[in-house]
């Protein structure tokens, strides 16, 4: 059985986009809302899935999509975010198709920038999601660095025993992802990057939330520093897509490189002052991070 978890808040524009493309006969789907503010809910009512709200404050990356798959129980867990369109009806088929042949634990979809975005925000995807089909292990550290436990929630598969052995998802300020798939690699499974399953997912981020989101990445790749002793520093592959982001920008929009500049900076500062944050006073926490409701929340507090 495969189940399909889709994480909601305020998602009118988006939420229909999403469950005309799944097949509800074949897939069992929850949906799991914030108490949305909209009409997401109305909506939800006219498709065959099961929806359960919970609060805002009691949202976490980790415990709510590990909330989901314990009420699914599947054999397959889908997880999505309300914000990535799939492309066509087919991207669930591709998706889990290295998962149902054996070749991995997990897999993750391309993802295509929106109609309309700039550089500063496509070529970030075009980075991360190429073209070519990809499985790693843990043994492609050497050449892939940071990038070998990559995997993106907004469209990704699990096996839900090979997430049992890992004790399935932590609790967590961010990046849930990114560290159940450096469990399972180090547990000796693989995830798989598909290209043939394809979402539309980007965003244009402002100087300061970009400054928010890797403060916060850098705070918990802080509180697990066991990842750097697997694949080294995060700043490596940062430098790389900067680099080629340069170089794009200078060929085609050369105006666009004060701006690309400072976002670099809000990145690399952000970065640094999260991972030394963890003997911050809260209020400086709160302040400096992309998710305000977490530092209040039962996961951190506890």
């Amino acid at each position: 059985m495969i189940g399909v978890i889709i994480l909601t808040l305020d998602a009118e524009k988006t939420i229909s986009s999403i469950l005309d493309k799944i097949n509800s006969d074949k897939y069992n789907i929850l949906i799991i809302d914030s108490k949305s503010n909209d009409s997401t809910l109305d909506i939800v009512r006219n498709y065959k899935c099961n929806t359960k709200v919970i609060d805002r404050k009691d949202f976490n990356h980790g415990a709510t999509r590990e909330f989901g798959r314990n009420i699914l129980k599947s054999d397959i867990v889908v997880y999505m975010t309300d914000d990535a369109i799939p492309v066509d009806g087919n991207f669930i088929d591709e998706l889990v198709k290295p998962l149902l042949s054996g070749e991995a634990s997990a897999s993750y979809a391309r993802q295509i920038p929106r109609d309309g975005s700039d550089i500063l925000e496509s070529f970030p995807r075009e980075f991360n999601y190429s073209n070519k089909y990809q499985v790693r292990s843990l043994e492609d550290v050497d050449r892939y660095g940071v990038h070998t436990f990559f995997c993106s929630n907004s469209c990704a598969a699990y096996l839900n025993k090979d997430l049992n052995e890992i004790g399935g998802f932590k609790p967590v300020l961010t990046n849930e992802d990114y560290f159940a798939v450096a469990e399972l690699l180090i547990n000796g499974k693989k995830v798989a990057y598909v290209p043939k399953s394809k979402v539309y997912h980007s965003h244009k981020y402002t100087i300061k939330q970009e400054f928010q989101r890797y403060f916060d990445t850098g705070y918990v790749r802080a509180e697990r520093k066991w990842i750097k002793k697997y694949v080294g520093k995060a700043e490596i592959k940062g430098a790389e897509l900067t680099k080629l982001l340069f170089k794009k920008i200078i060929y085609n929009r050369p105006l666009l490189l004060p701006y690309a500049f400072l976002q670099t900076l809000a990145k690399y500062f952000g970065y640094k002052i999260g991972y030394c944050a963890l003997s911050f006073p809260d209020w400086i926490k709160i302040t400096l991070s992309g998710h305000k409701y977490y530092w209040k929340s039962k996961y951190y507090l506890d």
